[in-house]
């Protein structure tokens, strides 16, 4: 039965990696199809993203999901998230607002930045997971 187990969280880990290949794969067409570029500074935010988590959540912490208060470090690092995912919606909803870029190329931004969260959610959701730990 682990067997059959393991393979269901390998098939987990591919559409995983299928739905973010799919996220990066609608970022770089709401470029090329509209021959405009400006779109990629979203990309920036998606870099820049887990910066806040990397270098301010330490692991004395069980989760960024917690709702300790008392760690400043933690709810700085909430902050800095917050402010890179709005980031992500902003910067082509303004380029959109500023005539740079077409309505086509913002909602396929749009359907990017669904794709990523939904990944990102998949992800959290399998590291809960009990079971999938090998060891």
């Amino acid at each position: 039965m682990a067997r059959y187990s393991l393979c269901l969280k390998t098939g987990e880990l591919a559409c995983l990696a299928i739905l973010v290949s799919g996220g990066i794969v609608l970022q770089v067409l709401a470029c090329a199809l509209y021959n405009n570029w400006w779109p990629m500074l979203t990309a920036l935010m998606y870099v820049i993203l887990p910066m806040p988590l990397l270098f301010f959540a330490g692991s004395n912490s069980s989760s960024i999901m917690s709702s300790d208060s008392n760690n400043g470090w933690m709810n700085f690092t909430k902050f800095l998230t917050g402010a890179s995912v709005v980031g992500s919606i902003a910067i082509p909803s303004i380029l959109r607002h500023a005539g740079v870029i077409g309505s086509g190329a913002l909602i396929m931004e749009l359907s990017s930045f669904i794709v990523f969260v939904v990944a990102v959610l998949w992800y959290l959701r399998m590291g809960n997971e009990d079971e999938y730990n090998m060891f």
